[in-house]
């Protein structure tokens, strides 16, 4: 697949991934997560997420031999954790925050200690 493209018609994921087209557009209205941006008169433009999607999607159809409720399951708990670690990231930030002001609030309570020593 052409790296250098951000966006792929229905022919050239099918041609890709080797899911016919048919398939790509029952796989649309069964995986809530693959939809592809539609343009005027209704044509499908792919992004690499819903390529990446796809190929998930095969892997556990094809070769892990999952069902499509399976399938479903999995990409909605998979979708959960990473909302859970973007969350968790949030977090992480939020608190790497409030270090920095309290690193930098005894940073000055230790220079005020120096300058009181000095004059001492």
């Amino acid at each position: 697949m052409n790296s250098d493209k951000e966006y792929w018609t229905i022919g050239e994921i099918s041609e890709e991934t080797q899911v016919p087209k048919h398939t790509l557009r029952y796989w649309e209205g069964e995986f809530k997560l693959l939809s592809p941006i539609r343009k005027s008169a209704g044509r499908r433009i792919y992004k690499k997420s819903d390529v990446d999607l796809i190929f998930t999607i095969k892997d556990l159809l094809h070769n892990k031999r999952y069902t499509t409720e399976g399938v479903k399951k999995y990409l909605l708990a998979k979708k959960r954790n990473t909302q859970r670690e973007l969350k968790l990231n949030d977090k992480d930030l939020i608190k790497s925050d409030v270090l920095r002001v309290i690193e930098s609030d005894l940073q000055e309570v230790l220079k005020l200690l120096k300058s009181n020593r000095s004059k001492n």
